[in-house]
């Protein structure tokens, strides 16, 4: 028995027009599940949706346009979802850094930031997971299976210079996940969290080759290496299946070690 096979399954993910979420949609197809592809941008959605489907068949993937700060968008992206497979079984909460609007950012030091500023990276990154699990847990519920899986960020479990807003979102989500993970269980609904650190995608690949900033920032990591979205993909699809059936409410770091690196 395959205990990674997830035919019949169908996951939302959600940031999935490239890097990690686009990786993670692809491990989850290549394993059986069909896959919504969720993006802000909606050529990206689309565009990742027609890849899948031109690999492991027609019907495999479909692409939806929606803000995950948007609770109305957000519900009526599950329910487009389940016309199209039926219930949702998977919930990859992968969208993040500040959305598409970066007007209301600030370079400035926290103590000279306003609410506003904050509010991007709280709205992505703790209320977009919010209004997802939201959508999808009465699915899960429904059928007493499940798993959400919430991409942080090692920013949320040791804390990030000058990212403090980041920093608390994540580690909201994090205390999220296990308040869930706690109120799901009686149903076999399980939650997890993935914390990940310096990652290539397409978003942070030009400065990771850059070899100062490089040379700099991985001497922070005990394997010599930046990560890859297949390193994270690999973790989401091991929570995904039924190998983790009996895991939940924890966090997985996959970062090469950065959190102990000398």
């Amino acid at each position: 028995m395959n205990i990674l096979d997830l035919t019949g399954k169908t996951a939302l993910i959600t940031g999935a027009g490239q890097g990690v979420g686009f990786q993670a949609a692809v491990h989850l197809a290549a394993h059986g599940a069909n896959v919504v592809i969720n993006d802000f941008n909606e050529e990206k959605a689309a565009a990742a949706a027609k890849e899948i489907c031109a690999e492991f068949g027609d019907n495999k993937a479909m692409g939806i346009c929606a803000d995950v700060t948007d609770f109305d968008a957000v519900m009526a992206m599950a329910e487009a979802a389940r016309e199209a497979y039926q219930s949702i079984d998977i919930l990859v909460n992968n969208a993040g850094n500040a959305g598409a609007d970066f007007s209301r950012l600030s370079q400035q030091p926290f103590w000279k930031q306003s609410p506003e500023n904050w509010a991007p990276w709280l709205d992505v990154n703790l209320m977009g997971v919010m209004n997802c699990s939201r959508a999808c847990l009465p699915d899960m519920i429904e059928k007493k299976q499940g798993s959400i899986i919430n991409v942080i960020s090692d920013a949320g479990r040791v804390g990030e210079a000058n990212m403090e807003a980041y920093s608390a979102a994540k580690a909201g989500t994090a205390g999220f996940t296990r308040s869930v993970a706690r109120t799901v269980g009686k149903y076999t609904v399980r939650a997890n969290c993935v914390a990940i650190s310096g990652t290539r995608t397409p978003t942070t690949v030009g400065f990771m080759d850059n070899e100062d900033f490089a040379k700099k920032a991985l001497s922070k990591y005990v394997i010599r290496r930046f990560g890859e979205p297949s390193d994270v993909a690999n973790m989401i699809l091991f929570l995904a299946s039924d190998a983790t059936s009996w895991v939940t409410g924890q966090t997985y770091p996959v970062n090469g070690g950065f959190d102990f690196a000398q």
